[in-house]
Parts: structure tokens; C-alpha cells; sequence
């Protein structure tokens, strides 16, 4: 009997819809699915077709419980496969959106946060809990960048769960939803990102990212800097013909 993948990889036009499949485990990621994610996350970045991504997970209850507990128990001493985390140790090129469609939790707050926009069901929930299991936050300064230091404190300090308005209400969620619109929420937004021109989309990740990473006088140099290639362009050149016409552009990302 085949074994069931533990992430499932489906196309919707330029979208890429990727789901974390352990619905009986609360979608926590063990090793086989940190290893099929990595695998997902490349596919979909090689793939000219595929524009934008949509991460979610199955079922109702969790879109992912994080690290997954009973394993790492397991496993005793031994150290754990690193979890591939966008703009940490794993770089795509295009936008991805996390669907969170139950509770974010740890590590599931973490594959939220690496996104580039998060859409949440209205039953969803989110809690940074790993001091309740004396594990840690290594990965929190993007966190910090977002809502602020006070916030992230509190999040981090208490290991409150909290639900999907909070998470809006602090900047972290983009747009709250019906749980039984979500995906289509999701690919909904996704679509309004194909319409833009590739190129000028590429850009804009790639500015914000310097951003944060930079003080303001040097992020505004590298903004220029990224941006510069964009005004000679033919996507550039197109879009003010289709302007001009009152047409939608013809995008050729370049």
C-alpha cells in the first residue's frame, strides 16, 4: 500500500496550492514533511507557469502544531533536520500566501510568518509556545519587525494563543475569512498578484526584504538600485501601451 504523501502539491492556473497532509497529527512536521516541503517550495520556484504560491493546511483544526513533538522525543539526542523556512535557510523568487485555516501554532506560527502575506480563517488561532516546552525562538527577529518589540514579547513570554482578529488587529494577519472561503480568498489575492507585471513584482520582495534588514538611508540606495532595470524593461514599455489602449497588459518578464 502506497504511503500517503504528507504534502500534497496541486495546480490552479499560475497558483501553486501546497498543503501540509497530517490532519490526524495537526499537521505537525516531521522529517518526511520537512522533507517534502523543501521539495514542494523548489518546485514551485522552478516552474516559470507558477506565479504565486498558497501554503495551507488539511483539515479544520490546525494548519500546522509545528515540530513534531513525539518524534523529536523519539529521536532523544539526536539533532533534528532543520525545518525549511522562506527567507531563512530556503529563498523562492516569487510570492508565497499561507492559508491558516486552524490554530498556528510554534512552528505553524513560524511557516505564517515566513510568508509574504497571510489570509486566516476566522476560526484560526496563533501561539508562539515553544518556552512552554523549552524550546526556543531563534527565529523571531522577523517577528519583532512586524508587530514591534512590546507585542513580540508578550507573544513570546506568556505562550498565549490568540485568536485570528488579535493576529489582525496587530498587523500580523493580512485579511480574515470564512473558513469555507479561505482557499478561494487565497487564490483570489493570488490572482490580483499575477496581474502585475512579474518583474515589478520580484522587485517589490526584494525591497521590502532590504528593508528590513537595513537602516533607511541604505535601503532607499538598494531600492534604487533594484528598481533601476525595471524602467528599461519591456513589461515597463508594455504596460504603458496597455495603459494608453485601456487593455490588460501582455506580461513577458522582461
Amino acid at each position: 500500500m502506497q504511503t500517503p504523501a504528507e504534502i500534497l502539491f496541486e495546480t490552479r492556473g499560475p497558483c501553486a496550492l501546497i498543503t501540509i497532509n497530517r490532519p490526524e497529527q495537526r499537521n505537525a512536521i516531521n522529517t518526511a514533511t520537512a522533507t517534502q516541503l523543501e521539495e514542494a517550495f523548489k518546485r514551485f520556484d522552478s516552474d516559470p507557469q507558477l506565479r504565486v504560491a498558497v501554503l495551507t493546511g488539511a483539515g479544520d483544526k490546525a494548519f500546522s502544531a509545528g515540530r513534531d513533538l513525539k518524534e523529536i522525543a523519539a529521536r532523544a539526542d539526536q539533532p533534528m533536520p532543520p525545518l525549511p523556512i522562506l527567507g531563512e535557510n530556503m529563498h523562492v523568487s516569487k510570492p508565497v500566501i499561507a492559508a491558516v485555516n486552524g490554530a498556528a501554532i510554534a512552528g505553524g506560527w513560524v511557516f505564517a510568518q515566513m510568508c509574504d502575506l497571510c489570509v486566516a480563517a476566522d476560526s484560526a488561532t496563533f501561539g508562539i509556545t515553544e518556552p512552554k516546552v523549552g524550546r526556543g525562538v531563534a527565529w523571531s527577529p522577523p517577528l519583532i519587525h512586524m508587530i514591534g518589540s512590546r507585542l513580540a514579547l508578550e507573544l513570546m513570554l506568556t505562550g498565549r494563543t490568540i485568536s485570528a482578529q488579535r493576529a489582525y488587529e496587530i498587523g500580523f494577519v493580512n485579511r480574515i475569512v470564512a473558513r469555507a472561503d479561505l482557499i478561494e480568498a487565497s487564490l483570489a489575492i493570488a490572482d490580483e498578484i499575477v496581474q502585475c507585471a512579474p518583474l515589478s513584482v520580484i522587485a517589490v520582495r526584494q525591497v521590502v526584504r532590504h528593508a528590513m534588514n537595513m537602516g533607511l538611508d541604505a535601503a532607499l540606495e538598494v531600492g534604487k538600485q533594484v528598481c533601476a532595470p525595471l524602467y528599461a524593461s519591456e513589461d515597463a514599455k508594455e504596460g504603458a501601451i496597455a495603459f494608453k489602449e485601456r487593455r490588460k497588459p501582455r506580461w513577458q518578464g522582461r
